[in-house]
């Protein structure tokens, strides 16, 4: 069931898929991020890189009681620090999703499958 947002043009209907699109290509930008990941690790542990065109795979949202939730499977860069990457991308894709698109994101959750060596 899509979110519907009402402005003085009409009103907007907004698809969970969409969110998710937006989430993941928002966190892409942020420094130390190799990628998004798939939100089942594999049986060896090793977490499977998502390419660009998978970004929605490796986000999930989630409406509960009126309040919109994120979580976000990635990968991050060795070499950098785990804590700022995850609120690098927080704040991104909180903004993101709260200013440009105007949706109200109570909770975005940071899930690190594993560290790569940046390309």
């Amino acid at each position: 069931m899509p979110i519907e947002l009402t402005t003085e043009y009409g009103k907007v209907y907004i698809t969970d898929e969409v969110i998710s699109t937006l989430a993941g290509s928002a966190a892409l930008d942020c420094y130390g991020l190799v990628g998004m990941a798939t939100r089942k690790q594999l049986k060896d542990g090793i977490a499977e890189l998502l390419g660009r065109d998978n970004l929605s795979r490796g986000v999930e949202v989630r409406r509960e009681n009126g309040r919109l939730e994120i979580d976000l499977y990635i990968i991050v860069s060795y070499g950098t620090k785990i804590s700022v990457v995850a609120g690098n991308v927080q704040t991104k894709v909180k903004y993101i999703l709260n200013d440009v698109v105007g949706l109200h994101v109570d909770d975005v959750n940071i899930f690190v499958q594993g560290v790569r060596v940046a390309k």
